[in-house]
């Protein structure tokens, strides 16, 4: 087990290496786009969504139901393949309209209404935010777990002071 401070400092370089990639990822954005390092950079980038629910949701599911975890994975694997020319045509679109939200390309559908744009942002925001406790959920169950309090001075050693 490692101190709180220790985490904590291993977390915030973790964080720190996590920015310094992606600072290069975008300078060097278009260098490495026509070049062999585009599908390296597809498939990392592919990982991203496993995240806090994949970690912790797949590991128990499989533990408690076997086979049964490999449900969170169909949804994506079914956008990727079965959804691909959908895909491909809502790229083009945003393309065509300079969209980067999901709220600017609904709006863009409706005549660039700004209602549309406010309602698909609150929908999103709305709906993300248990998705974002659920995050900070794990962050903080995983820290608890990996780091053992820091004594409080003149604290007896193995008592713990709450």
């Amino acid at each position: 087990m490692l101190t709180e401070p220790t985490v904590l400092a291993l977390s915030l370089a973790y964080l720190g290496l996590l920015f310094a990639i992606a600072y290069f990822g975008d300078r060097y954005a278009r260098d490495w786009s026509a070049s062999s390092v585009a599908p390296a950079v597809y498939g990392l980038s592919l990982a991203i969504y496993c995240t806090s629910w994949t970690f912790y949701g797949a590991v128990g599911r499989a533990a408690t139901r076997g086979i049964d975890f490999i449900l969170i994975y169909t949804g994506p694997l079914l956008v990727v393949v079965v959804g691909y020319p959908m895909l491909r045509k809502m790229v083009r679109l945003a393309k065509q309209h300079n969209v980067t939200s999901i709220a600017d390309f609904l709006a863009s559908r409706y005549g660039k209404s700004r209602a549309v744009g406010v309602t698909a942002t609150l929908f999103a925001t709305l709906g993300v935010l248990p998705y974002i406790a659920l995050q900070l959920q794990a962050v903080s169950s995983t820290f608890g777990a990996i780091a053992t309090p820091t004594p409080l001075p003149g604290s007896v050693p193995g008592v713990v002071h709450t």
